[in-house]
C-alpha cells in the first residue's frame, strides 16, 4: 500500500497526538496550517513535541496552495465544533480533489441537525470524487459500542447516556460553546434561550443553518441511523453547571467566580417510529479537582445492560480513532459519509 500523505488543519491540543499517530502507523504529514501567530513559522515537531520534521506551520490563507502543491490523500481538522465554523477549510480542501476527516463534533451527524449545508457539501464532495467525514471519541464510546451491545439486546425500549469531559482539553472554541465563563444570565441568554422553542420553530432555525446542536443531538441521530430506526421528534435541553468555588481556566485564561457557568449539561431525547427512545447527556465542562472524565450507556431492554467507563483518556481515544479512521474514509464512497455508513472503526497496525 502507497504511503498516505496527510494535510494537518489546526495544530493544537489535538493535533499533537493526531500527527504523531499518523507517523507511528507510517503516514506522511505534507503540510500544516493554523490562525495562531504563536504556531505560524514553527516546526510541527515543536507541537508534537519531538524532533522537527521538515514541515513548517503555515497562515491558514495558505491551505488551497499547500493542498495543491502536496496533494495529499486526505486532510484532518482539527479547529472548531459545528459545521458552518468548517464549512470553508472543507469546500477548499473538497474542491482540490482531498478527502477530509474531522474531530467537529457537529459532522458526526450532521444530516439531522445542518441539512441543507450538509446535502450541499454531500453534492460537491461527490462532485469531486472525495468524502468527508467526523469522528472520534464518540465514533466508538457513544455510537459502535451502544449498537454493538444491541446486537446482544432483545425489545428495547429506550437507550440512555451520559458522558462527561473537561472543555479544558479541546481549546477556546469549545470552551466557548459549552457557556464556561458565562454568567448564569449570559447563559440563560445566549445559551439555554435557543432552546425554549417550539417544534416548528426549531425546524425552520435548522434550515436556515442558525442552529447549535449539542453534541448528543448528533450521536443520538447517528445511533438511530446505525440501527435502522426512523426518528420522528428530536429536542434538547441545555442547563449551566456550576461549582461552589472559584476554578481557574487556562483555556479561557479566567477564573470562573463560584455560581457562574464552568459549562454545561446537555440532553438530546430522540423519539422513534419504532418506538424505541435514545435520551443522551453530554456533560462539559471546566474540571475542579475532583472531576475526571465518565461515560455511561444503558440499554433498556430484555436484558438490560450498562456499561460504565470511568476516567477515559477522551483526548487521546478521539485523536487514536481519528488516525485509524482516515483509511476507511480514503477507501469509501463519496460524499458526506456518516461513519454509520461504515464498518465499525478498528486497530491499525500500520497504514
Amino acid at each position: 500500500m502507497k504511503q498516505i500523505k496527510v494535510v494537518q488543519i489546526g495544530c493544537g491540543k489535538m493535533s499533537k497526538y493526531i500527527m504523531k499517530y499518523i507517523y507511528d502507523l507510517g503516514g506522511s504529514i505534507l503540510g500544516a496550517v493554523d490562525i495562531s501567530k504563536e504556531l505560524i513559522g514553527k516546526d510541527i515537531g515543536t507541537v508534537i513535541e519531538c524532533e522537527n520534521k521538515g514541515i513548517v506551520i503555515n497562515d491558514i490563507s495558505k491551505l488551497e496552495e499547500i493542498l495543491n502543491e502536496t496533494k495529499p490523500d486526505i486532510a484532518v481538522i482539527t479547529t472548531m465544533s459545528f459545521l458552518n465554523d468548517v464549512e470553508e477549510n472543507i469546500r477548499t480542501c473538497v474542491r482540490c480533489g482531498v478527502n477530509v476527516i474531522t474531530t467537529s463534533e457537529e459532522c458526526f451527524y450532521a444530516e439531522n441537525s445542518n441539512p441543507t449545508l450538509f446535502k450541499e457539501l454531500d453534492i460537491l464532495a461527490k462532485t469531486n470524487n472525495v468524502t468527508v467525514t467526523g469522528c472520534g471519541y464518540q465514533d466508538v464510546f457513544w455510537g459502535n459500542m451502544i449498537t454493538v451491545l444491541a446486537g446482544s439486546t432483545h425489545n428495547i425500549k429506550k437507550i440512555v447516556g451520559s458522558s462527561s469531559y473537561n472543555v479544558e482539553d479541546y481549546g477556546i472554541a469549545l470552551a466557548e460553546a459549552h457557556g464556561a465563563g458565562l454568567t448564569l444570565e449570559e447563559f440563560e441568554k445566549n445559551i439555554a434561550s435557543l432552546d425554549n422553542i417550539s417544534a416548528e420553530e426549531r425546524d425552520v432555525i435548522i434550515k436556515e443553518r442558525k442552529f447549535a446542536p449539542s453534541y448528543m443531538w448528533n450521536a443520538a441521530g447517528w445511533i438511530a441511523d446505525k440501527m435502522g430506526l426512523t426518528p420522528t421528534r428530536i429536542s434538547q435541553k441545555c442547563v449551566p453547571t456550576t461549582s461552589d468555588e472559584d476554578i481557574h481556566s487556562e483555556t479561557l485564561n479566567m477564573d470562573i467566580k463560584v455560581g457562574n457557568a464552568t459549562g454545561m449539561s446537555a440532553i438530546a431525547t430522540l423519539e422513534t417510529k419504532e418506538g424505541i427512545v435514545i435520551e443522551a447527556e453530554c456533560i462539559g465542562k471546566v474540571y475542579g479537582p475532583n472531576d475526571y472524565d465518565k461515560n455511561e450507556w444503558t440499554i433498556i431492554g430484555e436484558p438490560e445492560t450498562t456499561v460504565t467507563i470511568n476516567k477515559p483518556d477522551t483526548v487521546r481515544l478521539t485523536c487514536a480513532d481519528i488516525v485509524n479512521r482516515i483509511p476507511d474514509v480514503i477507501n469509501a464512497k463519496p460524499g458526506f459519509i456518516p461513519t454509520s455508513k461504515m464498518n465499525e472503526a478498528t486497530y491499525k497496525l500500520k497504514y
